[in-house]
């Protein structure tokens, strides 16, 4: 780990889009605690480079083959350490980014485990504390750090996975006579599923559609302590990688959790049950917020992993000789089928990583006001964690294709390639993003008759006139979107193109 701390690349631009370069990782057998070059010292580092260089000594003890529980305290002895405070999402963004880059090429050996378990609880959980918690709530993120306490995002549910939106079934009451809320499962259908870190955790961020009196008000979110009464967890089995991160469905029967459970920075409940919005933005806005730093740190991981996988091979690909017809002395790099793929895979993730840094760029400023990104910043998110995911899929999958007999190995990175099927649905499944795209897209085509480009101006011209004979039926319109699926996403991927010509 050494030489990867010595070779962190600078955080300036435009030297930032290029990730540290660093041999081929070797797995971690530290013990549980946390390397003596790590203390509460590490949190007044100002040089990044330094700072980076502690980070990845800290986090070079994690191990995939880690349990729950020994990764779980992994996790516990870095909260602690507050070489990433909670706060740095929004007062030092760029350490938040850079922390899950450098985790994200750990993946390649150890798995994807880690990564999720960081994200879920620096971005998803305590995050949104962030984002939607009053000053006493976020003040109180400094005792979660000294504690180690551990948290989780409840989201997720049973019967409305990451192809179906934002849906929240879970249920939360305000009970006036003992001034609680309480928390309801009314089916299976209805337990939050796959939250990671949802066996350890000693907090959760829970989604709940909020009644208060006889008005529901919509999606809020609880911070809930997860050993509260009415709490049932079950696990979601072995998967094909990451299982060292424990996955959990939650359900919950009648939980009940104190008024200031609330995450009430834009909206009140008082004793005795009236609800008031506080703010011109809604709760779960705000919630949604998440979402953006999720996606570029998504995108980022995935760009990250690519690199790593491509490095490796290519080390590997370097030092393989093979033999030649003629006599000459050469190396599997040298071949035709593996020369151009390194070399177009490379060229091509220079452009993205670029071009997600502009949306980390762009993003950056409003994490530290706490604004909520105007809808071409948004559009230009979502278009950095498609592009970047799915060209890292294709990149990586084609690569494993040309390697022969060395994919097979199990120290070759090839491994934990579901990782990057973890970055195509997390925080937005990447089909789900291009539909938005396209719906989008048709909304203003239909106003003024251009969709912003060449392309997108005639594949939306195609697409609306064939909805036309829906004639606004809800049902009929959908039944035509199905039928034109391709149109659907040939639009979306139109409007990407846009989007990164643009920037």
């Amino acid at each position: 780990m050494a030489l990867l701390a010595r070779t962190v690349r600078s955080l300036a631009r435009p030297a930032r889009s290029r990730l540290l370069r660093s041999a081929r990782p070797q797995r971690a057998h530290a013990p549980s605690t946390l390397p003596r070059t790590l203390s509460t010292a590490a949190v007044a580092l100002d040089d990044e480079a330094e700072w980076a260089a502690a980070f990845v000594d800290a986090t070079s003890v994690f191990s995939g083959e880690d349990t729950h529980e020994a990764s779980a305290q992994r996790m516990r002895a870095l909260v602690k350490s507050g070489l990433l405070r909670h706060t740095d999402l929004r007062d030092r963004p760029d350490r938040f980014f850079e922390a899950h880059r450098l985790l994200a090429r750990r993946a390649v050996s150890e798995g994807p485990g880690f990564w999720v378990r960081f994200t879920v609880h620096y971005n998803l959980c305590y995050g949104t504390v962030l984002a939607v918690g009053n000053t006493d709530q976020i003040a109180a993120l400094d005792a979660v750090e000294a504690r180690g306490r551990l948290g989780c995002f409840a989201l997720t549910e049973r019967r409305a996975g990451v192809q179906s939106g934002l849906v929240v079934e879970t249920t939360a009451t305000y009970d006036a006579a003992t001034q609680e809320f309480v928390l309801n499962s009314p089916s299976q259908g209805a337990y939050k599923n796959w939250i990671s870190q949802g066996h350890v955790a000693d907090d959760a961020v829970v989604l709940a559609s909020l009644t208060v009196g006889a008005e529901r008000v919509g999606p809020h979110a609880f911070l809930v302590d997860m050993a509260s009464a009415g709490i049932s967890t079950g696990d979601m089995g072995v998967k094909t990688t990451g299982n060292d991160l424990d996955n959990a469905w939650i359900g919950f029967d009648g939980v009940r959790v104190p008024r200031s459970a609330l995450l009430d920075a834009h909206c009140t409940v008082s004793a005795d049950g009236a609800y008031a919005r506080t703010t011109k933005l809604a709760p779960f806005e705000m919630i949604g917020q998440r979402l953006y730093t999720g996606r570029v740190a998504v995108a980022q991981a995935a760009l990250a992993f690519r690199r790593q996988v491509y490095e490796v091979t290519e080390a590997y690909a370097r030092e393989k000789p093979i033999p030649d017809v003629a006599g000459r002395s050469r190396v599997l790099a040298d071949i035709p089928q593996l020369k151009a793929p390194f070399k177009d895979a490379a060229e091509r993730a220079d452009a993205l990583e670029t071009f997600v840094g502009t949306c980390e760029d762009r993003l950056a400023p409003l994490l530290k006001t706490g604004a909520v990104p105007d809808a071409d910043l948004a559009l230009a998110i979502a278009t950095a964690k498609v592009r970047a995911v799915e060209d890292s899929i294709d990149a990586c999958w084609k690569l494993k294709q040309e390697v022969g007999s060395y994919a097979l190995m199990g120290d070759s990175g090839f491994k934990h390639l579901d990782f990057l099927n973890c970055c195509k649905f997390a925080e937005g499944d990447s089909r789900v993003l291009a539909q938005k795209m396209a719906r989008d897209t048709l909304r203003v085509f239909a106003k003024s008759g251009d969709a912003g480009g060449a392309a997108s101006t005639r594949l939306a011209g195609e697409l609306a006139k064939a909805l036309k004979s829906a004639a606004g039926d809800k049902v009929a319109t959908a039944d035509l979107w199905d039928a034109n699926f391709g149109t659907v996403y040939a639009l979306a991927d139109a409007v990407m193109d846009r989007v990164v010509a643009e920037a």
